[in-house]
Protein backbone atom coordinates (compact mmCIF):
# COMPACT_ATOMS: atom_id res chain seq x y z
CA UNK A 1 0.00 0.00 0.00
CA UNK A 2 1.37 3.34 -0.93
CA UNK A 3 0.74 6.62 1.07
CA UNK A 4 -0.28 10.14 -0.17
CA UNK A 5 0.11 13.00 1.90
CA UNK A 6 0.72 16.86 1.35
CA UNK A 7 2.27 18.93 3.17
CA UNK A 8 2.30 23.06 3.61
CA UNK A 9 5.68 24.71 3.04
CA UNK A 10 6.50 28.44 3.07
CA UNK A 11 6.43 28.02 -0.68
CA UNK A 12 3.15 25.71 -1.48
CA UNK A 13 1.81 22.22 -0.86
CA UNK A 14 4.61 19.49 -1.16
CA UNK A 15 2.98 16.69 -2.44
CA UNK A 16 4.41 12.95 -1.04
CA UNK A 17 3.98 9.42 -1.95
CA UNK A 18 6.04 6.79 0.28
CA UNK A 19 5.86 3.03 0.50
CA UNK A 20 5.76 2.98 4.27
CA UNK A 21 8.72 4.91 5.29
CA UNK A 22 10.56 5.07 1.83
CA UNK A 23 9.82 8.24 -0.41
CA UNK A 24 9.18 7.69 -4.06
CA UNK A 25 7.98 10.95 -4.91
CA UNK A 26 7.96 14.67 -3.91
CA UNK A 27 6.86 17.47 -5.72
CA UNK A 28 5.02 21.12 -5.95
CA UNK A 29 2.88 18.99 -8.37
CA UNK A 30 -0.51 16.62 -8.07
CA UNK A 31 -0.04 13.25 -6.65
CA UNK A 32 -1.30 12.09 -9.88
CA UNK A 33 1.38 14.12 -11.39
CA UNK A 34 3.80 12.87 -9.47
CA UNK A 35 2.62 9.29 -9.89
CA UNK A 36 3.46 9.10 -13.40
CA UNK A 37 7.31 8.95 -12.79
CA UNK A 38 6.50 6.02 -10.31
CA UNK A 39 7.59 2.29 -11.42
CA UNK A 40 4.94 0.18 -12.91
CA UNK A 41 5.01 -1.81 -10.20
CA UNK A 42 4.59 1.07 -7.88
CA UNK A 43 1.85 2.83 -10.06
CA UNK A 44 0.02 -0.39 -10.23
CA UNK A 45 -0.03 -0.49 -6.00
CA UNK A 46 -3.20 0.96 -3.95
CA UNK A 47 -2.63 3.86 -2.44
CA UNK A 48 -4.48 6.03 0.07
CA UNK A 49 -4.62 9.45 1.39
CA UNK A 50 -3.03 9.91 4.86
CA UNK A 51 -2.48 13.62 6.80
CA UNK A 52 0.54 12.48 7.48
CA UNK A 53 3.33 9.98 6.88
CA UNK A 54 4.92 9.48 9.83
CA UNK A 55 8.36 10.72 10.19
CA UNK A 56 8.54 11.79 6.64
CA UNK A 57 6.55 14.49 6.82
CA UNK A 58 8.23 15.24 10.34
CA UNK A 59 11.35 15.17 9.05
CA UNK A 60 10.41 17.55 6.27
CA UNK A 61 8.60 20.10 8.89
CA UNK A 62 12.04 20.39 10.42
CA UNK A 63 13.70 21.15 7.73
CA UNK A 64 11.18 24.15 6.88
CA UNK A 65 11.82 25.06 9.58
CA UNK A 66 15.44 25.32 9.70
CA UNK A 67 16.72 22.15 11.04
CA UNK A 68 18.94 21.82 7.53
CA UNK A 69 19.66 18.57 7.70
CA UNK A 70 16.73 16.49 8.74
CA UNK A 71 16.54 15.66 5.13
CA UNK A 72 19.33 13.27 5.71
CA UNK A 73 16.92 10.90 7.67
CA UNK A 74 14.36 10.17 4.79
CA UNK A 75 15.40 7.31 2.75
CA UNK A 76 14.49 7.26 -0.34
CA UNK A 77 13.71 5.20 -3.54
CA UNK A 78 12.95 6.20 -7.56
CA UNK A 79 13.37 4.70 -10.94
CA UNK A 80 16.33 5.30 -12.92
CA UNK A 81 19.12 4.03 -15.15
CA UNK A 82 22.60 3.58 -13.10
CA UNK A 83 23.77 7.21 -13.85
CA UNK A 84 20.80 8.75 -12.31
CA UNK A 85 20.90 6.50 -9.63
CA UNK A 86 24.84 7.81 -8.99
CA UNK A 87 24.08 11.12 -9.80
CA UNK A 88 20.66 11.44 -7.36
CA UNK A 89 23.21 9.88 -4.51
CA UNK A 90 25.80 12.84 -5.31
CA UNK A 91 23.42 15.22 -4.68
CA UNK A 92 22.39 13.89 -1.29
CA UNK A 93 25.98 14.58 -0.45
CA UNK A 94 25.87 18.44 -1.38
CA UNK A 95 25.92 19.89 1.80
CA UNK A 96 22.96 21.97 2.67
CA UNK A 97 24.32 26.05 2.29
CA UNK A 98 26.44 24.56 -0.99
CA UNK A 99 25.53 24.21 -4.26
CA UNK A 100 27.77 22.13 -7.13
CA UNK A 101 27.68 22.62 -10.96
CA UNK A 102 26.36 20.02 -13.54
CA UNK A 103 29.83 19.32 -14.49
CA UNK A 104 30.97 18.37 -10.62
CA UNK A 105 27.48 16.64 -10.29
CA UNK A 106 28.56 14.29 -13.39
CA UNK A 107 31.98 13.60 -11.79
CA UNK A 108 30.19 12.63 -8.58
CA UNK A 109 28.78 10.65 -10.65
CA UNK A 110 31.37 8.95 -12.27
CA UNK A 111 31.12 10.37 -15.79
CA UNK A 112 32.91 13.77 -16.00
CA UNK A 113 32.14 14.86 -19.93
CA UNK A 114 27.89 13.39 -19.15
CA UNK A 115 27.21 16.78 -17.99
CA UNK A 116 23.98 16.81 -20.32
CA UNK A 117 22.80 13.40 -18.39
CA UNK A 118 23.80 15.29 -15.26
CA UNK A 119 21.30 17.95 -15.52
CA UNK A 120 18.66 15.22 -17.80
CA UNK A 121 18.99 13.50 -13.80
CA UNK A 122 18.31 17.12 -12.34
CA UNK A 123 15.07 16.98 -14.21
CA UNK A 124 13.98 13.12 -14.21
CA UNK A 125 14.20 13.81 -9.61
CA UNK A 126 10.63 12.60 -8.89
CA UNK A 127 11.94 13.71 -5.09
CA UNK A 128 12.32 17.53 -4.93
CA UNK A 129 14.04 18.90 -1.86
CA UNK A 130 14.74 15.56 -0.13
CA UNK A 131 16.90 14.56 -3.28
CA UNK A 132 18.37 18.18 -3.36
CA UNK A 133 18.49 18.71 -7.26
CA UNK A 134 17.97 23.22 -6.41
CA UNK A 135 21.76 22.47 -5.10
CA UNK A 136 22.88 22.13 -8.40
CA UNK A 137 23.66 24.97 -10.59
CA UNK A 138 25.25 25.92 -13.97
CA UNK A 139 29.10 26.50 -14.13
CA UNK A 140 29.27 30.39 -13.00
CA UNK A 141 26.70 30.06 -10.68
CA UNK A 142 24.07 30.80 -12.30
CA UNK A 143 20.40 28.80 -11.26
CA UNK A 144 19.68 27.20 -14.30
CA UNK A 145 16.32 25.13 -14.20
CA UNK A 146 13.85 23.78 -12.22
CA UNK A 147 11.21 21.65 -12.86
CA UNK A 148 8.39 23.82 -10.59
CA UNK A 149 10.23 26.66 -11.85
CA UNK A 150 12.87 28.83 -10.20
CA UNK A 151 11.11 30.98 -7.87
CA UNK A 152 11.25 27.35 -5.89
CA UNK A 153 14.51 26.67 -6.36
CA UNK A 154 15.72 30.11 -4.91
CA UNK A 155 13.75 29.98 -2.35
CA UNK A 156 15.12 26.77 -1.34
CA UNK A 157 19.01 27.80 -1.86
CA UNK A 158 18.10 31.35 0.28
CA UNK A 159 16.52 29.27 3.03
CA UNK A 160 19.30 27.17 2.88
CA UNK A 161 21.91 30.26 2.98
CA UNK A 162 23.44 29.20 -0.24
CA UNK A 163 22.32 32.47 -1.80
CA UNK A 164 21.05 36.19 -0.06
Amino acid sequence: MLLRSSLKTPIGTLSLISREQILLAAGFASHDELAKGLSQTDRDTDSKKVVSIPAINALLEDYFDGDLFALDGIKVDQPGESFSQQAWKGMRKVTPGKVISYAELAKKAGSPDAVRAAGSACARNLIAVVVPCHRIVKTGGALGNYAYGLKYKEWLLRHEGAIK
